[in-house]
């Protein structure tokens, strides 16, 4: 199995990169997340985290961050390759890390989908 890592090119940095993910109009979503999805030149999946300010104070906002970086490190390995993904929280308790993580492999298939992204697989 490969290395559960999340090293800086995992991550999507730039305001340009979020706003091209968010133009590509590309997402699906569920009771915990909403999940937006663009191509990327890369042979791997990124991350981006969008938690705005009505999900609560600073705390409670990098709570949300943490989790979805864990669940993205997680599970990256079943996550559609070449894919750039941005997770939103959707309001309520927070989320199981269990079910965080069943939740954004199934919305990042389906938001690759729409996009006609090959489906994840395992990679040598």
């Amino acid at each position: 199995m490969p290395p559960l890592t999340f090293p800086q090119s995992h991550h999507m940095k730039t305001p340009a990169e979020f706003e091209r993910c968010y133009a590509r109009k590309r997402s699906a979503s569920d009771p915990l997340l909403v999940v937006y999805a663009c191509e990327n030149d890369r042979p791997h999946p990124r991350l981006g985290c969008s938690v705005s300010r009505k999900v609560g104070n600073a705390v409670v906002r990098n709570r949300y961050k943490r989790l979805f970086r864990e669940a993205f490190r997680l599970t990256q390995h079943e996550l559609p390759p070449g894919v750039d993904l941005i997770l939103i929280p959707r309001p309520g308790p927070y989320p199981v890390l269990g079910e965080l993580c069943a939740s954004l492999v199934k919305l990042a298939e389906q938001a690759a989908r729409k996009l006609g992204a090959p489906k994840a697989g395992p990679r040598p």
